[in-house]
């Protein structure tokens, strides 16, 4: 049983669809990586897995859970984080 997957998830801005239908799975113990061009929506993924921004369609599920629909603090709780990328981290 995988750790994490993503089951045809999608994030619509308005008329735009910044990520349609991305499915996958990370199992537990292997390193898994996403790659893709600058504007691909691996960010968008990321805030999606997150709770940061809400599902237009798909489900994501952690350790057998589904948090598709969870508050970011939720999700934080049950073992997902994330950081932002800050070159200035020292003055």
């Amino acid at each position: 049983m995988p750790l994490l997957s993503l089951e045809g998830v999608e994030r619509r801005f308005g008329g735009l669809r910044a990520v349609s239908g991305v499915s996958f799975s990370a199992e537990c113990g292997r390193i898994t990586g996403m790659i893709g061009p600058n504007g691909a929506g691996k960010t968008t993924v990321i805030n999606l897995v997150t709770g940061l921004l809400r599902l237009t369609a798909g489900r994501v599920v952690f350790d057998g859970a589904d948090i598709g629909t969870a508050p970011p603090h939720a999700v934080a709780r049950a073992g997902i984080a994330r950081t932002f990328q800050n070159i200035r981290l020292l003055p």
